[in-house]
């Protein structure tokens, strides 16, 4: 079978692969129907070309994201308290490698960071942090389920 040129972007499991192209199409019947709602409601709102862009691409985003975080596919080999652990630390350690990196970009790039950065940085890592966190969770209840 030959594969689209979206094939780069999906898994190599094949199972992960559908599910995924079922979030892709899900997203793109939501982005569809975002899009009309707001061409309709552009006559009472009179919404920006941008600003209706970044919407729609947002609520794609986060419909897809949230879907994939949800069905407990990321972490497939996640399915004993010991690998569950371990996993755990690792995403806590990537979670302050990231608040560690983006601090010192911060810092070499414009200087001393004003608290307003910092809370920001803080709050990017910690929102990662609870995704990771999310989706190892649903994995390992899900796999736990399946053993």
């Amino acid at each position: 079978m030959m594969k689209s040129w979206i094939s780069f972007l999906l898994p190599e499991d094949e199972y992960k692969e559908k599910k995924m192209l079922y979030f892709l199409s899900e997203g793109a019947i939501i982005l569809l129907l975002s899009i009309l709602v707001m061409a309709i409601f552009n006559k009472y709102a009179n919404f920006s070309a941008g600003a209706v862009i970044l919407l729609s691409i947002a609520i794609f985003l986060f419909y897809v994201l949230g879907r994939y975080i949800i069905s407990g596919m990321e972490y497939t080999e996640v399915a004993t308290d010991k690998s569950y652990k371990k996993e755990k630390r690792n995403i806590r350690i990537q979670a302050y490698f990231f608040f560690t990196a983006f601090l010192l970009l911060n810092i070499i790039t414009s200087g001393r960071p004003e608290w307003v950065e910092i809370i920001g940085i803080v709050f990017t890592a910690t929102i990662f942090w609870f995704i990771n966190f999310v989706s190892l969770k649903r994995s390992y209840k899900k796999n736990r389920e399946l053993l």
